[in-house]
């Protein structure tokens, strides 16, 4: 089994998002990136500024994405207050990237350079693309993080990710893990949890990268952290498919269990974060709305095209053996 190449073949040099150095905001996009990742050199070239191409009429996260949008209560909420409520909203969409790398992903692929895992696989490229992979999301962690320091800055706003709580997929795990009687229960949890997260990232990205109305750097963030993702995926696709092979029945009904629980909760709206934000802004009768939009049979899913991991579950031939329910979500293609 051979591991999919980075763009350009071979063993990939790690490397920034793709980008169009022609693309303003792209351009600074991946310039401020850099500054803040290291200046190497003495003297550079002026830098395109981000902070100059931010658009404050636009708002910053999309308002169909918000789960409690058709509910009267924040119908009428204050235009001024419902701007503040979207700027945190765009802060919490970043900090639940940047946890699901930080805690999730990153930690089962170290998990994966240790060989916790039998895959079968090569070693040696199996551990360069782990580490480039590694590397991959830290540059994605910054640049989720340089968007919202941006918004905070032109807004004026004191919006620091520290006061949300763990991002519901990460903390999702923690539990899981929490529960779990040994290590090997924790380390097939954790590999189902990144394979849920790698897969379906593009998907959750698409939400803001297919959102022409936002602010115009929070949609080019997603779009370039998209396209890097698309690699990740499927290394992460071939990597769950060679350890499941080599799992004994139980190790598989507990994968399979854990992959369920990671479906869950991926596709889930946060409402655990949307309770911390109508405290942050002072939103009278945000707490009792939640919970009825919460509790509401009819409440849509964030996350509904679940079209890869779909594939990957059909390929892996484990659909009939989970038990989550496949027409709540979107399933595009064969």
């Amino acid at each position: 089994m051979t591991l999919p190449q980075y763009p350009g073949g071979g063993p990939a040099v790690p490397s920034l998002p793709e980008h169009d150095p022609d693309d303003p905001i792209e351009n600074a996009v991946i310039s401020r990136l850099t500054a803040n990742w290291h200046r190497r050199a003495m003297v550079k070239r002026p830098e395109p500024d981000l902070d100059e191409l931010f658009e404050p009429d636009r708002p910053d996260y999309p308002e169909g994405l918000i789960p409690f949008r058709e509910h009267p209560t924040y119908q009428a909420m204050d235009p001024d207050l419902r701007a503040r409520l979207l700027g945190w909203g765009w802060v919490a969409f970043n900090k639940h990237i940047m946890d699901t790398e930080q805690h999730v992903v990153n930690p089962t692929f170290a998990l994966v350079i240790e060989e916790t895992f039998d895959t079968g696989l090569e070693m040696e490229t199996l551990t360069t693309s782990m580490t480039q992979a590694m590397l991959d999301e830290q540059y994605h962690t910054l640049m989720h993080l340089n968007a919202s320091s941006v918004m905070r800055r032109r807004r004026g706003w004191r919006m620091p990710e520290t006061a949300l709580p763990l991002g519901h997929k990460a903390s999702r795990l923690r539990q899981r893990m929490a529960r779990s009687e040994h290590p090997w229960q924790r380390e097939l949890s954790a590999l189902a949890f990144t394979t849920v997260a790698e897969i379906s990232i593009n998907s959750y990205l698409d939400l803001i990268a297919e959102d022409d109305e936002i602010q115009p750097i929070n949609k080019v963030t997603a779009t370039m952290h998209n396209r890097d993702e698309y690699c990740h995926s499927s290394i992460a696709d071939e990597i769950a498919k060679a350890v499941y092979h080599r799992l004994g029945p139980a190790e598989r009904a507990l994968f399979r269990e854990a992959m369920v629980d990671g479906l869950e909760a991926f596709a889930a709206n946060n409402f655990p974060t949307w309770h911390r934000i109508v405290d942050l802004v002072g939103f009278d009768g945000g707490h009792e709305m939640l919970r009825e939009v919460e509790h509401d049979p009819s409440a849509k899913r964030l996350l509904s095209n679940f079209s890869g991991l779909h594939k990957f579950c059909s390929e892996l031939d484990i659909l009939e053996e989970l038990t989550f329910d496949w027409s709540t979500v979107t399933i595009e293609g064969p």
